[in-house]
């Protein structure tokens, strides 16, 4: 079991509430500081995530801690009949909801306050599950996955895209540097909210990525699973398959 790091470490709330609190903080900037602090490469892994499900031609579709529904928007890219987005942070998904007014995708697009530990949605629902970021936050990282797994139909893809650690060491110099020491300091300045940004590179830290992940998800029972390191390890985007 990974160790639990929270974004408010004086706060006597849980590490659920917490995270609530964080993306209700920044959510008027969330979309700015992806894009800055990832330096434009956060499209790029957008994409790929994308292009994971493009042979699969899912119908309904789970975006799971769909934050602004950024991801959602780019799953509109395979042409699904319905993609459903959940997020425990209301002022995310109040911030995405104006998206996709603007946007006029409301009979594409449905957002909805959605706890990843308890989704309020059948078994065997969806033809896809996607998440973005987003089981790092996660209180209990086995329960979100298995909630994910249970709304899964049979042979159901799920893709996850996370931040991970680079093993090579001077890639991994870097990122840590960047990560604990300028990420913080931009991301204060234009969030207000230091503390999430400091949150950002712990919870990278104790998450276990990689090999480590895949052995979980197959404990869930996904399948055919599958971990594809991006941009020298920064991220890795893991798939797999509920048979």
């Amino acid at each position: 079991m990974n160790k639990q790091v929270l974004p408010y470490s004086e706060s006597l709330l849980g590490k659920k509430e917490q995270v609530a609190q964080m993306f209700n903080n920044i959510a008027s900037r969330y979309d700015l500081m992806n894009t800055i602090l990832s330096m434009g490469i956060y499209n790029i892994w957008k994409r790929k995530l994308v292009n994971e499900l493009k042979h699969e031609n899912p119908k309904l579709i789970l975006d799971v801690a769909t934050g602004t529904a950024d991801i959602a928007i780019a799953l509109l890219k395979l042409n699904p009949e319905k993609i459903i987005g959940g997020d425990i942070s209301k002022e995310m998904i109040a911030f995405g909801e104006k998206k996709i007014d603007q946007l006029h995708l409301q009979q594409k697009i449905e957002l909805q306050i959605a706890d990843a530990e308890q989704l309020p949605f059948s078994d065997n629902k969806f033809d896809a599950v996607t998440v973005a970021y987003g089981v790092r936050n996660f209180a209990h990282l086995e329960i979100g996955l298995k909630e994910m797994f249970r709304v899964l139909k049979p042979n159901g893809k799920v893709v996850i895209l996370e931040f991970s650690k680079p093993r090579n060491k001077i890639i991994n110099g870097f990122f840590n540097f960047y990560f604990n020491r300028i990420c913080p300091l931009i991301g204060s300045w234009i969030t207000g909210d230091k503390s999430a940004y400091t949150y950002l590179p712990q919870s990278v830290k104790v998450f276990p990525d990689g090999k480590q992940f895949e052995n979980i998800l197959q404990s869930i029972g996904f399948v055919k699973t599958k971990c594809t390191t991006l941009s020298f390890g920064i991220a890795t985007l893991y798939t797999g398959y509920k048979s």
